[in-house]
């Protein structure tokens, strides 16, 4: 997606995979891709006036839960900072997003017919809670939502995709840990989000620390 990106690839345009060979996640973990679950990307080009690229995620995952939400209406569905699509507590999917010039990559995962079973943390598929959409129709219905809520991102602001993001969310009070790059560790409790998206965690003296990239697990 980078190569066409850089070919003048425009918005609008995505690219799924069936199958992966080298999928990742974040912090460059490997990311198992049986067929039947979602693979795919697009690409936003950004715009003098646009809010800070990093919200994507946020403005992602609203749109990936809507969907998620459409064929489980059911489940317990619920985001995580910043990104993470759970269900029961259990991932579900993620997004990853790459800079490019003035291109974001948008990277979408989302567990379908499948879920790896056997890693450190708790994951689980639509098929686990009784429904498999097909791969393809899922992806149009992502890419639907995805644009609506771009034009929000971008016609509106910010403040519509945090307050969906927020209604989504763990409640305030969610204890929290978050591991950042440097190996330093930050526990405490979700106080919700600065303006520009940032994680807001009140630590156990009172004082709140505002994260802007971690690796964060509920409690």
């Amino acid at each position: 997606m980078i190569a066409l990106a850089a070919s003048g690839l425009g918005e609008g345009h995505w690219l799924r995979a069936d199958q992966q060979s080298g999928g990742r996640g974040r912090m460059g973990r490997m990311w198992q891709s049986p067929p039947g679950n979602l693979y795919a990307s697009t690409v936003v080009r950004l715009r003098v006036g646009d809010p800070p690229p990093a919200t994507l995620a946020l403005m992602t995952v609203v749109a990936l839960a809507e969907v998620v939400a459409a064929y489980a209406p059911s489940a317990e569905l619920m985001i995580k900072w910043p990104n993470d699509v759970l269900i029961g507590g259990a991932k579900l999917g993620g997004i990853l997003l790459e800079r490019s010039g003035d291109c974001v990559i948008v990277g979408i995962g989302a567990n379908l017919a499948h879920h790896p079973a056997g890693l450190d943390r708790a994951v689980t598929s639509l098929g686990a809670h009784g429904a498999v959409p097909d791969a393809a129709v899922f992806c149009e219905d992502l890419a639907g939502s995805f644009a609506r809520w771009l034009d929000q991102w971008r016609g509106v602001g910010l403040a519509p995709v945090r307050k969906a993001w927020l209604d989504l969310a763990h409640p305030l009070g969610t204890a929290l840990i978050a591991n950042l790059s440097d190996g330093v560790s930050h526990a405490g409790l979700f106080d919700g989000l600065t303006d520009d998206g940032a994680l807001r965690l009140r630590l156990a003296d009172g004082r709140v620390h505002v994260i802007h990239a971690a690796d964060v697990f509920l409690l």
